[in-house]
């Protein structure tokens, strides 16, 4: 297990047990790349709201989960797109991403790797790009590469089979990577985030729950 993996998954054990810290730590951890996720389904001015509805939940249900950082980021994702998908059903419109595959095809790109486009994915205006996609494509991408997930827990997450989620996620950042050659505030020097993540042998770490406490975002 990587060492960010290890803490991660040792916060979230200890955030079981009722450790306010450790629950700050694993919020810290994980949110930024959870907003990206909600930001790409219900767009940029409900996200924040979105978001901490999820967390929430997170802090409710949290002794209900089992498992190592890497499960706990496919159940962090789960609950904040059942709760975007709430919140676009109530709001009665369509999801942020999923927009026409057509505009995208076509383009003359400086670069078609997949490689520069993972690069660009750390700054907001490569994240409105992947609002361009189809919806598949778009929370393929941002699920694999933004939250750092598995092809195996992508799927979990989306209902869907781990090979279908890897096709979605190529074939989007293929589209990105003909986007951001022709976005020059996309192409700049950015930071990368890792590429996409393939499953490995791991122990699943499982906790019990020896007393909770109630958790709201301003503690986090």
């Amino acid at each position: 297990m990587l060492g960010d993996d290890a803490e991660l998954t040792a916060a979230v054990c200890a955030a079981q047990s009722g450790d306010e810290t450790a629950f700050r730590t694993v919020y810290r951890a994980v949110h930024p790349r959870l907003l990206g996720y909600v930001r790409t389904l219900v767009g940029e001015a409900d996200a924040e709201d979105v978001a901490s509805e999820a967390w929430l939940q997170i802090a409710r249900d949290l002794d209900r989960f089992s498992g190592d950082a890497d499960r706990f980021r496919g159940w962090a994702a789960r609950i904040a797109r059942n709760r975007a998908l709430d919140h676009i059903r109530m709001r009665g419109r369509r999801p942020a991403i999923g927009g026409d595959e057509t505009e995208l095809t076509g383009r003359a790109a400086e670069s078609d790797t997949a490689g520069e486009a993972i690069e660009a994915l750390a700054t907001d205006s490569t994240l409105s790009l992947i609002a361009r996609l189809p919806q598949d494509q778009a929370e393929a991408v941002v699920l694999r590469v933004v939250v750092g997930l598995d092809a195996k827990t992508a799927a979990e997450t989306l209902g869907k089979r781990a090979g279908a989620v890897r096709t979605a996620a190529h074939r989007g950042l293929k589209r990105l990577a003909e986007l951001i050659g022709n976005d020059p505030e996309s192409a700049g020097g950015l930071d990368a985030l890792p590429p996409q993540r393939e499953p490995r042998s791991r122990a699943v770490t499982s906790a019990t729950v020896t007393h909770t406490r109630a958790r709201t975002q301003k503690d986090m």
